[in-house]
């Protein structure tokens, strides 16, 4: 039997945080991590940052005049050197305090207070005053005949692991992971399939922002077949057929590879929650508080693990939520979390944050519209990337932003400016009037504010 003051079972954004925060409160933590594969959790190794890496390799493509398949191995082979650095760097991070264990096993509740760890080694037991959940999510795989004996069929985070370019890739699934790759693999020079089982192409976004969007990856010669539900796959000529019904018609393509995008699930299966008082949805996510503790009075769960948005920086912010609730006043809760921002890395980034047209008109919330072209942003001009629109919605009675999307180069940094102006409770002709440096992405507010 091994004692701790806490056990914190995760090695992602938020478990990883509060490991540090506990070790500089002087109390013995353990960190418990499934594989070494995954030391610094989810984003590191395979989501945001090799991803990114990815798609910055990728839209460097058409500067290199090596072949597109040679290009593509070397842009794996530098995303797999970086996230193994960063691994590495996360490591060490924890292990090299001296009040933090990490133990490479698997964790299952045995009761409240108690837990079983298996490592390749041993099995022992471990108590705690406290548990925090920090497990994160992976991919859905959909009921699809013939999914099982099929080749060539990949998730988000076995793509990445290919190092030969698929000459012809189908992508299950149009929402955003779905899209993002879709961007990044016809920008290696990928013949690109896109199925989504949505009648409207992102649904959750304005029409004239998703419309955009869907002309800006149709020029990248991605077919994008919309309304269908995929009925079977099966291995053919070296490659994988994907049979889809869209109606009442059933319709065939091929490809050399399959990306399954439809959707991540909390992980949850065997950590033996049924031991516990801890309680789970019917989507698998545990059931938490705004405090982010759960039906136990000593387990708390953070990151995607919890059913909240599955972002790196809101499992940090769950951090901020647990260590004020351990260390500080316990007055920041989840309720007063908002306007959170999120990019999707689409060719140009499709950035937003607060409300658009849609949701105003769904809550009946007077506004009034801003809008421009990216193609009027001398900075877009330079960096020939002129594809795109911004689109702000204003408080007519307090010309506060209500909210704000921006399809155009760079504005996964631009957001942040917009959010930052919506929390301060700033006027929009805040950023009308701002001095910023020229020429830049960022300037483009003076103009979309302007009206």
């Amino acid at each position: 039997m091994k004692k701790f003051d806490a056990v914190i079972i995760g090695f992602g954004k938020g478990g990883k945080t509060l490991a540090t925060e506990f070790a500089k409160n002087g109390k013995k933590v353990a960190v418990i991590e499934k594989s070494s594969k995954m030391y610094g959790g989810t984003c590191i190794n395979i989501a945001c940052i090799p991803t990114k890496s990815l798609v910055h390799s990728a839209d460097n493509r058409k500067y290199s005049s090596t072949s597109k398949e040679e290009f593509y191995t070397n842009a794996i082979h530098r995303k797999d050197e970086l996230t193994s650095v960063l691994r590495d760097k996360n490591f060490h991070m924890l292990a090299d305090q001296e009040h933090i264990t990490v133990i490479t096993g698997e964790a299952t509740f045995l009761s409240d207070d108690k837990i079983q760890v298996k490592t390749a080694e041993e099995q022992f037991e471990v108590t705690a005053e406290q548990f925090f959940i920090n497990t994160g999510a992976s991919p859905v795989v959909p009921p699809i005949d013939g999914l099982e004996e099929a080749n060539f069929i990949y998730n988000s985070t076995t793509l990445q692991a290919l190092e030969q370019l698929p000459e012809k890739l189908i992508i299950i699934g149009g929402g955003y992971i779905g899209l993002e790759f879709a961007s990044m693999y016809a920008n290696f020079g990928s013949e690109v399939t896109v199925i989504d089982s949505n009648e409207e192409f992102l649904p959750n976004e304005d029409r004239d922002i998703a419309q955009e969007a869907k002309k800006v990856l149709e020029a990248k010669n991605i077919k994008i077949v919309p309304n269908s539900k995929v009925e079977s796959v099966k291995n053919q000529d070296g490659g994988v057929v994907v049979t889809y019904k869209k109606g009442d018609t059933a319709r065939e393509v091929y490809g050399n590879a399959v990306l399954l995008a439809t959707g991540r699930k909390p992980n949850t299966e065997n950590l033996g929650l049924e031991n516990t008082s801890v309680e789970v949805n019917d989507r698998g996510a545990i059931v938490v508080d705004d405090s982010l503790k759960t039906k136990a009075k000593n387990i708390w769960a953070l990151g995607d693990v919890n059913g909240g948005p599955q972002f790196t920086y809101i499992s940090l912010d769950d951090f901020r939520i647990v260590k004020d609730q351990l260390f500080g006043e316990g007055s920041y809760t989840k309720k007063e979390r908002t306007n959170i921002p999120y990019s999707v890395f689409i060719d140009p980034i499709l950035s937003h944050v607060g409300l658009n047209e849609r949701m105003a008109k769904e809550k009946e919330i007077e506004y009034k519209v801003l809008s421009m072209p990216a193609a009027g942003i001398p900075r877009a001009r330079i960096l020939e990337k002129t594809d795109g629109l911004l689109k702000a919605l204003i408080d007519p009675k307090t010309n506060e932003i209500l909210g704000c999307t921006l399809f155009c180069a760079e504005s996964s940094e631009m957001i942040n400016v917009v959010k930052v102006a919506m929390e301060a409770k700033l006027p929009y002709t805040f950023l009308r009037d701002t001095i910023f440096t020229h020429p830049t992405m960022s300037e483009s507010l003076n103009d979309l504010f302007k009206g």
